[in-house]
């Protein structure tokens, strides 16, 4: 079924302990919307500015994505951001950040987006994300995703947001914050509360948590790689899996939900494996299929 990924494309400067990738292309949708390709056609939004030095065709070559929703915006700028990760490097600090178009109004909907019925709203402003949904004629499930800074700063936008959506993916410290308890499975349940079906919560290294408003659970631990070289795009990555994956079978059931979150691990693992989308540029279907058997293999008791 028809999927719509929306978010942002940057400028990223990364640094981790094994080294650093410097002007490279990030962004929320770009990691999403690469994942996602693997078991879907992909409608892909995002804004950059006339500065962007890539060529977002030429990125997603021989992949099924729709790059009819690239606007490419005369007279600004491309966001940038620049961060660095240490230690277990399951933290990204900001080093810099230059919201730039993104401050600006979102890009402009196809008119053949707006019956796509699988959408994923990739972290962004929440009253941005309502403007997007108001859009769309006929959704079978809305997901999204949000961070720190619109939990802290707009608050009831997001409130708003969450009532319109179906799903909400966000990490253990948001949870926290936009809940105010520690207890993950007690601060999904409040969040199930303010209008999400369902909620995962990623826990980094640690997996993640998958909560549903009829009281189910589901939790499964990372896929143990040896290879960490860049963690950015991991949490993007991790959705666009997972949102792939329903789109492709076309349900939402609670066993499609787990399974969502099966191959969003993996995609996940794979992503961190090298800078920028330099693991997705050599990653293969078989290579997703063999670590979902592993790692069903692991859990096997």
């Amino acid at each position: 079924m028809s999927l719509l990924i929306t978010g942002s494309i940057g400028i990223d400067t990364v640094k981790t302990p094994f080294g650093t990738a410097s002007e490279c292309l990030g962004g929320s949708v770009v990691y999403c919307s690469m994942a996602a390709s693997f078991f879907s056609p992909v409608r892909f939004m995002g804004v950059v500015g006339a500065d962007c030095p890539f060529d977002l065709h030429k990125t997603f070559a021989g992949r099924p994505v729709d790059l009819k929703g690239l606007e490419v915006r005369s007279g600004s700028k491309t966001f940038r951001w620049s961060g660095s990760y240490a230690g277990d490097m399951n933290q990204a600090n900001t080093d810099a950040v230059e919201l730039n178009v993104l401050a600006e109004d979102p890009p402009i909907m196809p008119e053949e987006y707006k019956d796509s019925e699988f959408v994923f709203l990739a972290n962004t402003n929440p009253a941005l994300q309502v403007a997007m949904i108001e859009k769309l004629s006929s959704p079978k499930l809305i997901v999204a995703d949000t961070m720190n800074l619109w939990i802290e700063h707009t608050r009831a936008d997001l409130m708003n947001m969450l009532t319109k959506i179906n799903g909400l993916v966000l990490n253990e410290g948001e949870a926290r914050m936009l809940t105010g308890n520690y207890n993950l499975v007690a601060a999904g349940g409040e969040i199930l509360e303010l209008g999400p079906d369902f909620v995962v919560i990623k826990k980094g290294e640690h997996g993640s948590l998958l909560l549903t408003k009829e009281g189910r659970k589901f939790v499964l631990p990372a896929y143990p790689t040896a290879s960490v070289v860049d963690p950015t795009g991991a949490g993007d990555s991790f959705a666009g899996g997972m949102m792939g994956y329903l789109a492709g079978i076309g349900k939402t059931d609670f066993d499609s939900l787990k399974m969502s979150i099966v191959y969003g691990t993996c995609a996940a693992s794979l992503a961190i494996e090298d800078f920028s989308l330099g693991r997705w540029h050599t990653a293969t279907k078989s290579d997703i299929e063999n670590r979902r058997e592993e790692l069903k293999g692991m859990m096997s008791f």
